[in-house]
C-alpha cells in the first residue's frame, strides 16, 4: 500500500486541524494504521492508531482528549482529528500501516510511510 498523507499547515493555538491520510495499491483494510510525529527535538512520537475494525491501539497520554483517529474504508483513508492545538504540537505528522496487526506505539511496527505533512501551532 502507498500512503498520502495532507491536511497540515498554521493554525493559532487553540485551534484545531485534520490530517488525512489516503492509501493505495492494496487491501486498506488489512493494515493498522497509525499517526506519528517528528521534531528536530524529539524522536518520532506515536500519536494514536487504529485497526480497521474501529479498535484503538493506542493514544499517546499527550493528545488524549484533544486528537482523534477516524478511519473511512469505503475512502481507504484514515483521518486525525486536531483539536484545542498547542505550540508543542507543532511537528511533522507521519501516517503508516502495520501489516501485523499489532499496531503499537513503535515505530519501527510500521513498514509503511507516506510522506510527512507539517503541523505548526503558533502562540
Amino acid at each position: 500500500v502507498q500512503l498520502q498523507a495532507s491536511g497540515g499547515g498554521v493554525v493559532q493555538a487553540g485551534g484545531s486541524l485534520r490530517l488525512s491520510c489516503v492509501g493505495s495499491g492494496d487491501t486498506f483494510s488489512d493494515y493498522v494504521m497509525g499517526w506519528f510525529r517528528h521534531t528536530s527535538e524529539k524522536e518520532r512520537e506515536g500519536v494514536s492508531a487504529l485497526s480497521s475494525d474501529g479498535r484503538n491501539h493506542f493514544t499517546a497520554d499527550s493528545v488524549k482528549g484533544r486528537f482523534t483517529i477516524s478511519r473511512d474504508m469505503a475512502k481507504n483513508t484514515v483521518y486525525l482529528q486536531m483539536n484545542s492545538l498547542k505550540p508543542e504540537d507543532t511537528a511533522v505528522y507521519y501516517c503508516a500501516a502495520d501489516p501485523t496487526g499489532y499496531g503499537s506505539s513503535w515505530s519501527g511496527q510500521y513498514p509503511i510511510w507516506g510522506q510527512g505533512t507539517l503541523v505548526t501551532v503558533s502562540s
